[in-house]
């Protein structure tokens, strides 16, 4: 009667868990997006309806909601969380630190949006994520020749950053900066202050020099784990307003006057990296043969040729579309690699190469180690072992072996001779 029950219970979950992440469809579908505030689902809608109009499934709550959770019965509920909740001292229900980080360690994509008030737990959980924000918590980014221009002069906070994507407008930014950990070589910078900027309280004059400046302060920033998931890091929750996607803007110093700032577009292409919309890779139809024939061998002997092929796709929110490199390589490996080949590509997906056994025998495996800078990682591996000749392949006569073989029979011919001169002449 109790898993009878329990079956009851989990009925309502069932198309959640159907509809999430899956091979054949990588984007992250449902949503959890946690507010410090149900009022910025009005401010910031233009962001989250381009989320929805993409298929997603956004799910609203407070941060200090009591019954919010990430997972229930073991299973994740969401494929994605977006934390739009810098004030937030402690999240409610079963959500904490180290939840959202095993959250992060199973594959799942994370946004956060911290700003010039923000808490020690999101400090904590960006600091998990390999950037620091600044240590004073009345800091804010300020530029005297990158801002944006306005009515009044202001304090040069309102930052107008165009050193990213191609986009016809400059990106609106207020809010806190952050620096790269050293030692976490996954995380980058997408949007960096100008040489000209620092980090330090607007309301107060400089009593010491700045801790961050430069182009080393990073306003957003993005990290891939090893495990391919997303996480988008930025200083300023008001980038993702409408106010600020809305807004007119010109950079200082420069006599065009844009209608719209680029946040719309340099956020809408971020969201879509970060939700695996954009460069996610599968291969597929991994497949190794001698030359010349199909079947695949349950080994090989050494000095053989074989050819290797593999598909691979890119994901583009709809469809999966043939990826096109000229940087995929492929090792025939046994505790080094003996073979290293970059493979050939037909622009359809498939690539392929061909090369000869090596003369060692062994356990060799065809590895695939393909990582580059904004896409997922693709591992491949297929063991296969390589013998020797036997006893009854190696050649009669070999080529290389015809001067002992004549000279054999030279001193068989001069003994020969030799005995019939010795034996016969007086």
């Amino acid at each position: 009667m109790s898993k009878f029950l329990l079956f009851l219970t989990l009925i309502p979950f069932l198309p959640l868990l159907c509809t999430s992440f899956s091979p054949e469809n990588p984007s992250s579908r449902r949503v959890l997006v946690l507010l410090d505030d149900l009022a910025l689902k009005s401010s910031h809608s233009v962001y989250f309806k381009s989320l929805q109009s993409r298929g997603f499934e956004l799910d609203f709550k407070l941060a200090d909601d009591p019954k919010i959770g990430l997972q229930r019965y073991g299973q994740y509920l969401y494929d994605g969380l977006i934390l739009f909740c810098p004030t937030t001292e402690r999240f409610g229900g079963s959500i904490d630190l180290a939840a959202i980080l095993d959250f992060v360690d199973s594959g799942h994509d994370l946004i956060i949006a911290a700003d010039t008030n923000a808490s020690d737990l999101i400090r904590e959980i960006a600091t998990e994520c390999g950037v620091d924000f600044d240590e004073d918590p009345a800091a804010m980014v300020i530029d005297h020749t990158s801002y944006a221009v306005s009515e009044t002069e202001g304090d040069h906070t309102l930052i107008a950053s165009d050193n990213f994507i191609e986009s016809n407008a400059p990106a609106l930014f207020q809010g806190i900066g952050h620096s790269l950990n050293p030692a976490n070589t996954l995380v980058s910078k997408v949007l960096s202050a100008s040489p000209s900027a620092y980090s330090a309280n607007p309301k107060s004059k400089l009593s010491n020099p700045p801790s961050l400046t430069g182009s080393a302060i990073s306003l957003v920033s993005i990290l891939q784990a090893r495990n391919n998931a997303r996480i988008l890091i930025s200083g300023s929750l008001s980038m993702f307003s409408n106010r600020f996607f809305r807004s007119e803007v010109q950079k200082a110093g420069s006599p065009t006057k844009h209608e719209k700032s680029g946040n719309e577009q340099f956020l809408t292409e971020l969201s879509k990296w970060v939700f695996h919309e954009r460069g996610h890779l599968k291969a597929i139809n991994v497949q190794h043969h001698k030359a010349g024939e199909a079947g695949e061998p349950a080994m090989y002997r050494i000095n053989d040729d074989l050819e290797y092929s593999v598909e691979v796709y890119e994901w583009s929110g709809r469809s999966w579309e043939p990826y096109v490199a000229d940087d995929v390589q492929v090792q025939f490996y046994m505790m080094s690699p003996y073979v290293l080949k970059t493979l050939s590509t037909d622009k359809k997906g498939l690539y392929f190469t061909a090369f000869k056994v090596p003369d060692v025998y062994g356990v060799f495996q065809f590895k695939v180690e393909y990582q580059r800078l904004g896409y997922t990682s693709l591992s491949l591996s297929k063991q296969i072992p390589v013998r020797p000749y036997r006893h009854n392949e190696y050649e009669r006569f070999i080529p290389t072996a015809y001067p002992y073989y004549a000279a054999s029979f030279s001193m068989m011919a001069g003994f020969f001779i030799f005995a019939a001169v010795h034996l016969y002449n007086k």
